[in-house]
């Protein structure tokens, strides 16, 4: 027996936790319209709608920028594979992995609902 607590969804909260990354933002929206008690499965989803939001405003944004414009956005997608990469594994180990600036608002948000 999984020692996690089942979220609203049925799912494992580390599981739909881990699902909220894995499918990046759009993880994320479908778990903050789907869950309505587990704030550790809300906190994920929030922080992934969030953290993949602005890199992908990032990378559009670097598109615009002349000659170094392509070195960034390379910079920032191999930032945001390692970024994924540890969101997926410290929520599928039920931990409550932080961000800077991210989680913070995150966490804010996380107390209006």
């Amino acid at each position: 027996m999984s020692p996690f607590f089942k979220s609203s969804t049925g799912l494992p909260e580390n599981i739909a936790a881990t699902l909220c990354y894995l499918f990046a933002c759009f993880g994320g929206i479908v778990f903050l319209a789907l869950e309505k008690r587990s704030r550790f499965v809300l906190f994920h989803a929030l922080q992934s709608v969030f953290a993949f939001g602005a890199v992908m405003i990032a990378h559009v944004l670097s598109g615009f920028i002349p000659l170094i414009g392509p070195l960034i956005a390379g910079l920032l997608s191999i930032l945001t594979l390692v970024m994924w990469i540890v969101l997926l594994f410290s929520s599928l180990q039920g931990k409550w992995m932080k961000l800077p600036w991210v989680g913070d608002l995150a966490e804010k948000q996380l107390h209006h609902l």
